[in-house]
């Protein structure tokens, strides 16, 4: 676990740094809604297609992990939504706050996830984390969408989210990766290069935008609506899809990488699908703050317990 946690700090570290830099007065506010802009149109999008389209398959048992893949995201889909009745009879979560809880405790940080895995592990866990957001990125985005603007506003309109849907460029740059997979000939390699240029400069931003996007005050603040979302994605997510993988036959590292991909907390980038369909957009950054500095120590954690299953 010492391992893992050291190998982990380097990213944290830089979480904490986009926070530190954010209260200091030297840079303007604007510039980091610049940098979401900027990592959510091109610099997020390009570092998924220069991932998918250059991980390396060979020696992954693919069908196994994806079977694994699709039957823990269905069980947490139908886990997260099967505790709506139970929290609404009980009054614990007002009905908007649902949303945030939903998006928060099924969505995933794939960017933290790569730079963990650039870290700790060999290119066969780059390669898998890859996989990961080829299977789905698409499906949790559809399923995020329409469950956030059915709690939050019943008279949406479905034709602007359907075109905001077509231009998502997470979901557009993954379908491109996948499409350039398929074609006869390979990429333009000094295109493949400076996309991959662009990639490793979304590492790094995409960490500074995450700790400055945190709130450490809200860390301070318990209630339901903010501590089960970290326990559904921290917690149970991770227990689902490692228990997945070993009900397929997936054994040593390849179970690794996947616990990984479980185990990141959420995105931010639900917080702007929350603010601009009328979810609880506060909510969703206060989960995203508490997740980020608890799985500090959760990660470490189910990476060690997957270590002892595997060994």
């Amino acid at each position: 676990m010492l391992a893992a946690f050291e190998s982990i700090l380097p990213i944290f570290l830089l979480i904490l740094g986009g926070n530190w830099l954010r209260r200091l007065p030297l840079i303007d506010p604007g510039a980091w809604i610049g940098l979401e802009q900027i990592g959510y149109w091109f610099l997020y999008p390009a570092l998924l297609f220069v991932t998918i389209y250059n991980a390396d398959f060979s020696g992954l048992e693919l069908n196994a992990m994806m079977m694994a893949l699709a039957a823990a995201l269905v069980a947490m889909l139908a886990i997260t939504c099967g505790l709506w009745p139970l929290l609404d009879r009980t009054g614990l979560v007002k009905r908007t706050e649902f949303s945030s809880i939903f998006q928060t405790a099924v969505r995933w940080n794939s960017f933290m996830a790569l730079a963990i895995a650039q870290k700790m592990f060999p290119p066969a866990g780059t390669a898998v984390v890859a996989l990961v957001m080829a299977i789905i990125i698409i499906p949790l985005n559809l399923a995020t969408v329409l469950l956030v603007t059915r709690f939050a506003d019943r008279n949406a309109n479905w034709r602007k989210i359907g075109r905001d849907m077509a231009i998502n460029p997470m979901i557009l740059g993954s379908l491109a990766a996948i499409l350039f997979r398929c074609l006869p000939f390979h990429l333009y390699g000094p295109l493949n290069q400076t996309l991959g240029l662009v990639g490793n400069a979304a590492l790094g931003m995409g960490l500074l935008a995450i700790g400055a996007g945190l709130r450490l005050g809200d860390l301070w603040r318990p209630r339901v609506a903010l501590f089960l979302p970290v326990m559904l994605k921290l917690a149970l997510f991770p227990a689902l899809l490692v228990g997945a993988a070993v009900a397929f036959g997936i054994t040593g590292s390849q179970l690794s990488y996947l616990a990984l991909c479980a185990a990141v907390p959420t995105a931010m980038n639900g917080y702007l699908l929350a603010r601009q369909l009328g979810g609880d957009a506060e909510l969703y950054a206060a989960v995203t703050t508490v997740q980020t500095a608890a799985s500090f120590l959760t990660i470490p954690a189910v990476l060690s317990l997957t270590a002892q299953i595997t060994g």
